[in-house]
């Protein structure tokens, strides 16, 4: 279950900002008022992984447009972006981790896989395809690849396909119910 330690060390590591969610508590309240919010929440944390449910209240966030690139005046270059509340990130964040542990402890990730993963980024993918590339011109063998931009990548996931995928994967109970929820 969680600890106290691994809340407080939650909210530390969140960035400090004044932006806040519907509730206006802003990442910079959690922190300044870290010492008496730690045991309360980490309770909270671990009512949640025991219902199997994600609070409604966390749920909601507020909506707001931010210019990506081109003409100001053209919708379409505008990206929605959610103000959670500082409460859900914390929430998020400790399911997260415990997510990501067990997908590393049962060597479930791929290799090739390299978002989102701590000690990963870009530039290692990058340098492998470059690696890849000159290996393969050296030994004067050929070699072919397949790029895709896949833009707004999160709306096009199939939850319930990901959900059954993490159930093949040993995810079940109350923590899918959770994920689900």
């Amino acid at each position: 279950m969680f600890s106290t330690k691994e809340i407080s060390s939650i909210i530390k590591s969140l960035k400090t900002k004044n932006t806040h969610g519907y509730d206006e508590i802003s990442t910079r309240i959690l922190k300044i008022s870290s010492n008496y919010i730690t045991s309360p929440l980490t309770c909270i944390c671990i009512r949640v992984i025991l219902s199997g449910s994600f609070p409604d209240c966390l749920k909601y966030s507020i909506i707001k447009p931010v210019f990506k690139r081109g003409d100001r005046t053209n919708y379409t270059n505008y990206r929605p972006i959610s103000l959670l509340t500082s409460f859900s990130k914390i929430f998020e964040k400790a399911i997260y981790i415990r997510l990501t542990e067990y997908l590393l402890n049962n060597k479930i990730l791929s290799d090739s896989q390299y978002g989102f993963r701590k000690g990963l980024a870009t530039e290692n993918a990058i340098f492998r395809l470059v690696n890849e590339i000159l290996n393969s011109q050296n030994s004067k063998t050929k070699i072919g690849s397949v790029f895709c931009d896949l833009q707004k990548t999160f709306d096009t996931v199939n939850h319930g396909l990901l959900l059954d995928k993490l159930q093949c994967y040993g995810i079940r109970g109350k923590v899918i119910k959770l994920i689900e929820s």
